[in-house]
């Protein structure tokens, strides 16, 4: 029985998993670096420990010292949120070494749906499409220019063992694969300790979709329904809705239905999700698995009325869901907005003091933040400070409501993304659902009225 857990993870998703632990009944433990010995999730926590200096080498990416903490505070499990170990077969390996339950799949499964070029395979295996592309990974640029004249430009460059973006970048012809090979292979080699590429047709208009999954130990798998994620800065997202204005319901039964069929080709187990690319003709193709809870899990949870944070817990607890595919039921419309610390018109992070706020508040809004009032943002960490969740019982009343919230939304101190947000949601194009993966390339135009 799970009745302590350490929260390996920092701001607002330590915040989310400690508000489900107190729920619950269960008792909490947070691990923090110098950078955020004040920070509010510290506090929430019924037990904190330091971990180390405010670099990430220091702290939240410091397995022994998370272990040696684990085992003083005698937790029962770890929930590693996203980012950091939440995706480290190496981490959750150690978790079932040291008898210690891993809030999520198993390190083999991790594992393999890590490598992206292992879990096209797999996907292959278990008849879901994938986009055109390389099925091993590529280690030098003169064979991945042979690779990329089969499959013909323009395609995207990826990292085999990479995520979030890093590594990622769309290449238009022989010329510029060859600079950004190099480029990104480093880049990878620095981040994941994996330096190989793989190559993928460039899906042209696309929307990126994504499924949620929910599988327990004894064989019982459902999905969520769908979120659109289409919204993207740098690779990475900034709004996420569910469900996507974009599919019809035949393609949005089919991708859970697909989707469903991969996590129990690879006997998975926990919350995941299976990202989809989309084509304008609705035709899907498998993109990769996040093997975690995603960022944008709330407006997920906002339409089904569930909490996928318990469902982790209780899953890991040896529980089988306690509900089949035909009992979860899909109510209104939810939109995410990610509030980043950075300056709206460059993108570039932008630590401080922020010195005066004001949430947003009122029916069908959620705030999850990882900051107050005098806190100080560092530059140690990603700049997602908070996000923003609004509900409607349509899609059109949960525009209007995002809209509103952004106007009421004040950070001072220092520069957000507020005046993107602000902007984006006002265009003509997000309001018709129009959000393919180029629309902040295609529709935004900075504005500086506020900041």
């Amino acid at each position: 029985m799970i009745k302590k857990i350490l929260i390996a993870n920092r701001g607002e998703i330590a915040s989310r998993i400690i508000r489900t632990c107190k729920r619950l009944g269960i008792t909490s433990v947070a691990v923090y670096s110098e950078a955020d010995q004040n920070a509010p999730f510290v506090n929430a926590a019924d037990e904190s420990y330091l971990l180390g200096g405010s670099h990430v080498n220091e702290s939240y990416m410091n397995m022994d010292k998370i272990f040696e903490i684990a085992k003083e505070a005698q937790v029962d499990a770890i929930h590693p949120g996203y980012g950091f170990f939440s995706e480290n077969a190496l981490f959750t390996e150690r978790c079932e070494q040291e008898g210690i339950r891993f809030i999520g799949p198993t390190s083999s499964v991790i594992e393999q749906m890590g490598d992206k070029v292992n879990a096209r395979n797999a996907m292959m295996s278990a008849g879901v499409p994938v986009v055109p592309g390389t099925d091993a990974a590529v280690d030098n640029v003169n064979h991945a220019i042979e690779l990329a004249r089969r499959i013909g430009y323009p395609i995207m460059l990826k990292a085999a063992a990479g995520g979030g973006g890093i590594g990622m970048q769309v290449v238009n012809d022989e010329e510029e694969l060859r600079k950004a090979f190099k480029n990104n292979s480093e880049r990878a080699l620095n981040f994941f300790g994996n330096g190989s590429m793989f190559l993928e047709k460039k899906i042209e208009n696309a929307h990126h979709i994504e499924i949620q999954i929910l599988a327990d130990e004894f064989g019982n798998v459902v999905h969520l329904f769908d979120r659109e994620c289409s919204i993207q800065r740098r690779n990475q997202k900034v709004i996420e809705e569910a469900p996507s204005p974009f599919i019809s319901d035949k393609t949005r039964e089919a991708m859970g239905a697909d989707a469903v069929r991969a996590a129990m080709a690879i006997n998975y187990t926990n919350a995941g999700t299976i990202e989809f690319l989309v084509d304008e003709e609705e035709n899907y193709y498998f993109l990769e698995m996040n093997t975690r809870i995603q960022v944008e899990h709330p407006v997920t949870e906002e339409i089904t009325g569930l909490d996928i944070v318990e469902l982790q817990i209780k899953i890991a607890n040896q529980e089988a869901l306690p509900f089949n595919q035909h009992e979860i039921e899909r109510n209104g419309h939810a939109i995410e907005a990610r509030i980043y610390a950075e300056d709206p018109i460059r993108f570039f992070p932008s630590p401080g003091t922020i010195t005066n706020v004001k949430f947003p508040s009122g029916e069908g809004i959620r705030n999850e933040i990882s900051f107050t009032e005098n806190y100080k943002v560092t530059p140690f960490y990603d700049p997602m400070i908070g996000k923003l969740v609004v509900r409607g019982n349509t899609r059109e009343e949960a525009v209007k409501r995002l809209e509103n919230a952004l106007k009421e939304y004040v950070i001072d101190g220092i520069k957000t993304n507020l005046p993107m947000l602000e902007t984006t949601v006002g265009l003509q194009a997000f309001r018709e659902g129009n959000t393919t993966t180029s629309f902040v390339e295609t529709h935004y135009i900075p504005q500086t009225k506020k900041s």
